[in-house]
């Protein structure tokens, strides 16, 4: 015995990619950007929240430092692991300029997450929408990943190689839970990743979706005005399956596996992430025992 351990490393699943990850600054962005980086990839964060996402780099950064005991960032060059553009996605030539930096910095690009996304007013009802509400949401969540994805594939065809992930929800497959505009918003992206599968699969590129159920996100914390341990609580309540709370790391994980070599052979899937909550209504069953409860019946 040598004193040095027989087991192989486990190789990155990441190793030597390239992403982009738009809305990368918080929530499911951040999450995914953090496993990127730990899993190999080289990871560019798109936002328009240029001090959290400046902040979330630099933590990144020298968290790997630490972890390989030398430094791997160059300032904007090859050899960095993680870096920031101010980027919105609902801007063409935003997006554009975000494509062609990333060409010009590593020469490729073989991940493009298209995660970026607003809920937009909270009001359910079609008379309590706004005209203005209805444009912005639409902007930001359906025209901004049209972008993302065109200009993506303007750079992936050439090597006919890379993999356009989306951020969608749960609403992209049920009705009557979320605001009209982001409803439609969602399974807008849904009919374009499913064209997109069909259009670049010729290609060799992969086109997929995220479709997560609730996750107290900071968007979400801060829309139902609650704190984060109550709205765990009441999502955990809520999920169809029991026991377990769901958080950011599972879209992350999630995002990982569609992204690597692992999955070669999925494109055009809506993977739910959901507990189980997208394929049953559990109205009927919740009145009915109520109902017998009522009358005195048991169980």
């Amino acid at each position: 015995m040598n004193g040095k351990s027989s087991i192989a490393p486990i190789a990155k699943r990441l190793k030597g990619k390239v992403a982009i990850i738009t809305g990368g600054a918080g929530g499911f962005g951040e999450a995914t950007a953090r496993l990127f980086v730990q899993q190999g990839a080289k990871v560019i964060i798109a936002d328009v929240q240029d001090e959290k996402g400046v902040a979330l780099c630099n933590e990144i950064m020298a968290s790997s430092t630490m972890a390989n005991g030398h430094h791997n960032i160059n300032n904007g060059h090859e050899g960095e692991t993680i870096s920031y553009v101010h980027c919105n996605i609902s801007d063409e030539t935003d997006m554009k300029n975000l494509i062609d930096l990333t060409i010009s910095t590593y020469g490729k690009l073989d991940i493009m997450f298209s995660n970026a996304g607003i809920s937009g007013d909270l009001n359910s009802t079609i008379l309590g929408t706004t005209n203005e509400n209805f444009k912005k949401v639409f902007d930001v969540n359906v025209y901004g990943g049209f972008l993302g994805a065109k200009h993506a594939a303007r750079v992936m065809i050439p090597r006919k190689s890379g993999v356009i992930l989306f951020t969608a929800s749960l609403a992209s497959v049920i009705g009557g839970q979320s605001p009209h505009a982001y409803t439609m918003s969602k399974h807008a992206i849904i009919g374009l990743m499913k064209n997109l599968c069909v259009e670049l699969g010729q290609y060799g590129i992969r086109v997929n979706a995220i479709s997560p159920g609730g996750v107290a996100t900071p968007i979400l914390v801060n829309a139902l005005g609650m704190d984060k341990k109550t709205v765990d609580e009441l999502l955990c309540e809520a999920t169809v399956l029991k026991g377990v709370t769901p958080d950011v790391e599972d879209v992350a994980n999630a995002a990982l596996y569609l992204a690597s070599d692992e999955s070669k052979f999925v494109s055009g899937v809506n993977f739910m992430i959901d507990g189980g909550s997208g394929i049953t209504n559990p109205s009927f069953s919740f009145v009915l025992q109520n109902f017998l409860a009522s009358q005195g019946y048991t169980s």
